[in-house]
Order: structure tokens, then C-alpha cells, then sequence
């Protein structure tokens, strides 16, 4: 998917399929994201991709997977629902919180190793450093949205990750970038 856009049907489909999961999930505790029967092919293809809901603008939850192994449709509402319950910054989503949220959905590229952090483009990558087992990754619109250079998103990164804020400078971490397909209802 990396490098193509969805239709504007496409999109359509994908955030009204995840808000139907979402209230089926937040009222009888279930998820069928298999029934794939009748979704435009471009849905089906594998990808990776985070979903966001915001309450009245604020972030609600966030998580998503790079992980490209099922269709972007199954994908997207078991992230969509994992944003919703299972994002340890928040309380789990109530039924009736979710009329307030507004979904928005990232589709990714596969993430690239790159060799130094000059490589990083604001605004364009997204960034995921890892350095053992500790990770944080940073959607390409996290950085313009909260006004950081390059320098400051790293250190936010770092502390994202439960690392000490300068740790991208000394080496010893691993960055990969990434591009997305961002859009939401």
C-alpha cells in the first residue's frame, strides 16, 4: 500500500466500518472484523496502521501496528478498538464517549532503518526509535501538530520510550522512519 492513496469511497468505508466496531465492541464486548466480503479490494490489500480518536479535539487513544501480515480492513478496527481499551494513558472508551470522538486513521509504509537522525524529514516521517527492548514510535503529524524541530521530537521520542531525553545523541538507539496516509471522519 506504501505510496498509494485509498479512494475517497475507500476511506469512507474503512472509518465507518471501525465506528461500527467500536460500538459493537463498547456495547456486547464482541469483534467480527473478518466479514471482508463485500469491502473495495484496495481494503484487502496488507498494511499497517495506527488509529486515534480524539474526544472534542484531545487525543482519547492511539495505538496501532506496523505488522502488515491481514488486510488493511481487519487491521484497522482491531487497532481501532485496542485505541479505544487498551491505550494505557486512558481509562477504556465508554459507549457514551464515543459519539464525542472522531476517528483518524494512518495508513503506513514499512519502516526504513536510516543511518542518522539528519535523515528525519518534520512533517513528512514518522519515526520509530527503539534502543533493547524499550520502543515509541511518533506518527509523521505528531511533531508540526505539537511545534517541535527535529531535536525535540527525538527527545520526546526518548522519553516516550522510558529513555533518558538526550539518549538519541550518543548513539546506541535505532531509528526508523516511515510515511503514512492520514485522514479521519
Amino acid at each position: 500500500m506504501a505510496g498509494s492513496n485509498l479512494s475517497p469511497e475507500a476511506r469512507k468505508v474503512l472509518l465507518a466500518r471501525i465506528r461500527e466496531a467500536l460500538k459493537t465492541w463498547l456495547t456486547v464486548k464482541k469483534l467480527r472484523d473478518d466479514d471482508v466480503a463485500e469491502l473495495p479490494a484496495e481494503l484487502l490489500r496488507p498494511a499497517g496502521a495506527f488509529v486515534t480518536l480524539h474526544k472534542r479535539g484531545r487525543l482519547r487513544g492511539c495505538i496501532g501496528t506496523f505488522q502488515a501480515d491481514e488486510p488493511l480492513a481487519v487491521i484497522a478496527v482491531r487497532m481501532g478498538v485496542a485505541a479505544a481499551v487498551q491505550d494505557p494513558r486512558f481509562p477504556p472508551l465508554t459507549v457514551q464517549e464515543l459519539n464525542e470522538c472522531d476517528i483518524e486513521i494512518s495508513v503506513l509504509s514499512p519502516p526504513r532503518p536510516i543511518a542518522s537522525p539528519d535523515k528525519i524529514e518534520i512533517g513528512t516521517h514518522g519515526v520509530q526509535l527503539s534502543k533493547g527492548m524499550q520502543r515509541a514510535v511518533f506518527l509523521p503529524q505528531v511533531a508540526p501538530e505539537q511545534g517541535w524541530d527535529r531535536g525535540t521530537m527525538l527527545e520526546h521520542l526518548c522519553l516516550k520510550a522510558g529513555l533518558p531525553a538526550q539518549a538519541w545523541r550518543g548513539g546506541g538507539v535505532d531509528l526508523e522512519v516511515f510515511t503514512a496516509e492520514v485522514f479521519s471522519e
